[in-house]
């Protein structure tokens, strides 16, 4: 992320930089276009705190199946998601993997 974000972005942020030092991360909030579901409406979330799209570059991921990496950062967020957020969209990939997407 170019700023430094604010809220549930920032907070993400710092969690990922903190466990998973990412050597690039680009975090979306993506909600806007969610403000109509039934989980928005009925539980009061912030129409701008609840979907997420997230890219994730990271050494940790070396060695580490998909459905693995994906827990990872679910376990790292689990505060948020207990906090009021629905959604997250995840790719998450080691730098030589990011290599090979950047060189296609």
């Amino acid at each position: 992320m170019e700023q430094q974000a604010t809220g549930r972005a920032g907070r993400i942020e710092r969690i990922i930089r903190e466990h998973l030092a990412p050597v690039e991360l680009r975090i979306h909030d993506d909600s806007a276009r969610h403000a109509h579901h039934v989980h928005v409406r009925d539980n009061g979330v912030q129409a701008g705190e609840s979907h997420y799209n997230v890219l994730i570059v990271s050494p940790a991921f070396a060695g580490v199946g998909r459905v693995q990496r994906s827990r990872m950062v679910h376990d790292l967020l689990a505060g948020e998601f207990a906090g009021g957020m629905h959604a997250l969209s995840l790719v998450l990939r080691t730098p030589d993997e990011q290599a090979r997407m950047d060189a296609a």
